[in-house]
């Protein structure tokens, strides 16, 4: 991926800051030159690295098959982040003949916050409001699973143990029209650096296009800027990647979590 100067700025800031840091609020040990961090409860857990270090061929292998047997032997699934601009160039092969499975490639957006915040209207009869109680929890899971058409019983515990912390403080927004929830989406500050990170954004198909997720994330944005924070990340989808570039967000690399489900799950 070709990025421009500004772009490349980010990746190396991203690169200080967040792809080493320890997930707080998680069990993170440092395997090698590899975060290894198992989830409190019963969440995915992940292997998160700045580089491998060098590691190559028969060597690597290894490393990768110690980490997938960890997780089969505790018990959980596990994500592996790959980067695309991560080396070996064959990783992924080598992730896929241990049995990890490729997900959706995403792209990473970076830009400045104080860009994105000001006052914007989504459509007319929808409301923004921050949420933490339990019942709301459950109608953005509900909201979740009629976009996807997938289970997310998970969502519920996931937030609710994210917006009680410990960890990164986190917060919970909907988007409301009437009784209805229209759109759901969650901010991360991440302390001790320069970044927010911004997840959710789903929005129901008949209220696309009016504005909703533009104003999600101008009212992130407004939280960042209010609590001192500089850039925000966001890993993209390809539907909102153009939304995020119109904004002024910069792709700076793709990412890729492989997966291992242990077969006993």
């Amino acid at each position: 991926m070709d990025i421009s100067s500004r772009a490349s700025a980010y990746l190396h800031i991203y690169d200080e800051q967040l792809r080493a840091r320890p997930m707080p609020g998680r069990t993170t040990e440092k395997i090698g030159p590899m975060l290894r961090t198992v989830s409190n409860g019963h969440g995915q857990g992940s292997l998160t690295y700045r580089d491998l270090g060098g590691l190559d061929g028969a060597e690597l292998d290894a490393f990768i098959a110690r980490q997938r047997d960890f997780f089969t032997r505790v018990g959980r699934e596990v994500e592996w982040k790959y980067h695309g601009y991560d080396l070996p160039a064959d990783l992924p092969d080598r992730l896929t003949a241990a049995g990890f499975e490729a997900q959706e490639r995403e792209t990473i957006m970076v830009g400045e916050v104080g860009e994105l915040s000001g006052a914007v209207l989504p459509a007319d009869g929808v409301r923004l409001r921050e949420v933490s109680g339990r019942a709301d929890l459950e109608r953005i899971r509900e909201m979740e699973e009629t976009v996807w058409d997938t289970d997310h019983g998970w969502l519920p515990d996931m937030l609710e143990r994210d917006i009680a912390g410990p960890g990164d403080p986190c917060v919970v927004v909907l988007a409301e029209a009437g009784d209805r929830v229209v759109c759901a989406a969650w901010v991360r500050f991440h302390e001790g650096t320069d970044f927010v990170s911004l997840w959710g954004g789903s929005t129901l198909k008949e209220w696309r296009g009016q504005g909703i997720y533009r104003a999600m994330v101008a009212y992130r944005a407004d939280l960042a800027v209010a609590r001192g924070f500089r850039l925000v990340r966001v890993d993209a989808s390809d539907s909102s990647r153009p939304i995020l570039a119109r904004l002024g967000l910069e792709a700076i690399a793709t990412t890729t979590p492989y997966v291992w489900v242990p077969p006993t799950l």
